[in-house]
């Protein structure tokens, strides 16, 4: 395989992963953003910890999708990230759709 075909592949693999993203952002309503990965879910358990001197983040996310372009399946039922970094938490706003109507 050629640098080149390499670059096309790692290019469309990204292209499809961005467009999973679109299309599955509707289904969830958090986009949590980490040091080492982005995810969409429905369920953020956000919780800032103590050890000794050092402050960490314990974030527990329900339902949760994983931008990560080698991951075989992306969608996860439950996912703990414990980290040093700081975390990001939003809540999406679709204006046009249900949430709670989805989820039910």
């Amino acid at each position: 395989m050629s640098a080149e075909d390499l670059d096309d592949y790692e290019n469309n693999a990204e292209l499809a992963l961005y467009r999973e993203y679109r299309d599955v952002s509707k289904l969830f309503k958090y986009v949590v953003e980490t040091e080492r990965r982005f995810y969409l879910a429905n369920r953020v358990d956000f919780n800032v910890r103590s050890a000794g001197q050092d402050v960490y983040f314990d974030v527990e996310l329900t339902d949760a999708w994983v931008w990560d372009l080698y991951r075989p399946s992306r969608f996860v039922k439950k996912v703990r990230v414990v980290t040093f970094k700081d975390v990001n938490v939003e809540e999406i706003t679709h204006p046009d759709i249900d949430i709670e109507a989805l989820n039910a």
